[in-house]
């Protein structure tokens, strides 16, 4: 959300903001990928079921990027047809998300260690 905040005000260039942010594309994949099938294989229904559409959706993301783009993030269509706002609203959403997992979670650690 920051580098993009600083590409919107023009603190940063194009590219050395996509560059910075498709550095993290892969791994953001990989990993929400690992915890959604972490959750399936221990039967957490409820937690799988929410995690499923974000993961889904992250891999369409990667998947569908045109050839000749530098990533998800390309620097030479991050200004055109609102994109900068698109993935900076995608960017808000998915920390709303991460952020109610985490007081899930610790919701689930906390009542478990309780109830012991």
């Amino acid at each position: 959300i920051i580098t993009l905040s600083d590409l919107e005000c023009d603190y940063i260039n194009a590219r050395s903001c996509c560059s910075k942010l498709n550095k993290w594309v892969v791994p953001e994949v990989i990993g929400h990928a690992v915890v959604t099938v972490l959750m399936l294989i221990s039967l957490h229904w409820f937690i799988f079921l929410l995690n499923l559409p974000v993961a889904t959706w992250n891999i369409y993301r990667y998947i569908m990027v045109p050839s000749g783009n530098m990533g998800v993030f390309d620097p030479t269509e991050i200004h055109n047809r609102g994109q900068l706002k698109s993935h900076m609203k995608e960017a808000m959403i998915k920390l709303g998300f991460h952020l109610l997992c985490f007081f899930m979670y610790l919701y689930r650690l906390v009542s478990k260690v309780v109830l012991k």
